[in-house]
């Protein structure tokens, strides 16, 4: 699976390490949904963290990424905004 970290960069990350991101994942966006500043922060760290022991991709090849994650300084106001439904 390909995962980008905003303004970082793009990873190639796969195994139990994928296992691991889905699952945070999953709670990362119930805290963004619940407004849970605190453990979103705590959550989007770890993901992060998790998805840098991948393998780096080089900047000069972009491809898709499958999952994007916003950089690890963003506000829990700025995620909700960026992940809204703008319908």
């Amino acid at each position: 699976m390909i995962v980008r970290i905003l303004a970082e960069g793009q990873y190639r990350v796969e195994g139990s390490t994928l296992d691991e991101i889905n699952r945070l994942d999953e709670e990362l966006l119930d805290a963004l949904t619940r407004g849970e500043s605190d453990r979103f922060h705590h959550l989007l760290n770890r993901v992060a963290a998790l998805v840098r022991t991948g393998q780096a991709l080089d900047a000069e090849h972009l491809v898709e990424s499958d999952l994007v994650l916003p950089a690890t300084d963003t506000t829990l106001e700025e995620a909700q905004r960026l992940f809204s439904d703008p319908s």
